[in-house]
């Protein structure tokens, strides 16, 4: 099958795929054939903590999961996510970013090799500098290594790709849902072993498994990333990451980095609903807001007119009535109010807004 063709096809399922993780099957499946792998994972990821918000991978990568992650946000090593995403290069290979001698990548000598792989390809699904997804390929040892083709091939897709995973961090939630669960909290071992929780903990943590479809004894990807944060002195401020659920809303994950009283590490993990603070700047996101809509954006709940807001950004009433009708183009909406209304129906609860 013909490059172009399968790109072709690729955009083709913008409109095509059910949800997100049809999607991302789908995906796999149109590039197999032209950028051969042998095993793969796509992960939607929280454009501002760049952590995990669901993982689907295929056979072969389950069981390195845990530790890529470990590997991912405690070390540095050639082509680290975070870096490729900060970026002018969203796709790379490890065999050519290594020039060849992957053994100086420590993730190759400690993880991929040991599993049988012998190349792994990168690309960071970007689109209007936010950054939704990731995609990984692996080649197993006997396989030739991915080249610059490969990278090229992969990279013209990235937009079509980003594309649709942003829309999914758009959680609209069912009206007939609510959101009964409570706060959820683990407490983990260094290995991200279960010591202790409640029972709200366990009611989040099957909403995640079934997101993920993994099984009932499986910690779900979006908790293990967050915990790998945390592990790292230097990165557990920003150990945390808003979760879009669909029909239900968006739950906050956080982890903090423990120590007993005999210097055993241990994570604390609370999963709860998300307040506003957590997913508007993921709701604003998804929308492809620009700077300056999200400025507009935060302040119509502060219920400014239109003169107030040119005052209060120093620009003209008709620049802002512009940007106005580009926020409704997006959104959705047909006026202020609803524009609000879909910002925060990310909490699942109807919210009551005064004209």
């Amino acid at each position: 099958m013909m490059r172009s063709t399968v790109t072709r096809m690729i955009k083709q399922l913008e409109k095509s795929a059910a949800d997100s993780w049809a999607y991302r099957k789908a995906l796999l499946e149109l590039l197999r054939p032209i950028v051969p792998f042998d095993a793969a994972c796509c992960t939607l990821v929280d454009p501002n903590t760049l952590l995990s918000t669901g993982a689907m991978f295929e056979e072969g990568v389950e069981a390195i999961h845990h530790d890529l992650f470990r590997h991912e946000y405690t070390q540095s090593d050639f082509n680290v996510y975070e870096e490729i995403v900060a970026s002018t290069e969203p796709v790379r290979a490890l065999s050519l970013s290594t020039g060849g001698a992957l053994r100086r990548s420590g993730r190759f000598r400690e993880v991929l090799e040991p599993a049988g792989f012998g190349d792994e390809l990168r690309a960071a699904l970007v689109i209007d500098r936010a950054c939704w997804g990731y995609l990984t390929l692996f080649r197993r040892a006997h396989h030739p290594r991915f080249n610059e083709q490969d990278c090229e091939c992969i990279q013209a897709i990235v937009p079509s790709v980003a594309r649709v995973l942003r829309s999914a961090g758009l959680a609209l939630p069912d009206p007939a849902a609510t959101m009964n669960t409570g706060r959820g909290m683990l407490l983990l071992t260094e290995q991200f072993d279960c010591l202790a929780s409640n029972a709200a903990a366990h009611d989040w943590l099957s909403h995640l498994r079934q997101m993920e479809q993994l099984s009932s004894d499986s910690l779900p990807c979006t908790v293990q990333a967050v915990c790998a944060r945390a592990l790292k002195p230097q990165t557990e401020s920003r150990a945390h990451v808003c979760i879009p659920i669909p029909d239900i809303g968006y739950l906050a994950v956080r982890a903090h980095h423990l120590k007993d009283a005999i210097g055993s590490i241990q994570l604390a993990v609370s999963l709860e609903p998300a307040q506003s603070s957590d997913f508007m700047p993921l709701v604003t996101d998804a929308y492809a807001l620009s700077a300056r809509e999200k400025q507009i954006t935060a302040l119509l709940f502060r219920g400014l007119s239109t003169k107030e807001l040119a005052a209060e950004l120093n620009i003209s009433s008709h620049t802002v009535q512009d940007h106005m009708k580009s926020i409704f183009a997006k959104t959705g909406a047909t006026n202020r109010r609803e524009v609000m209304w879909r910002i925060l129906s990310g909490s699942g609860v109807p919210v009551e807004l005064k004209s």
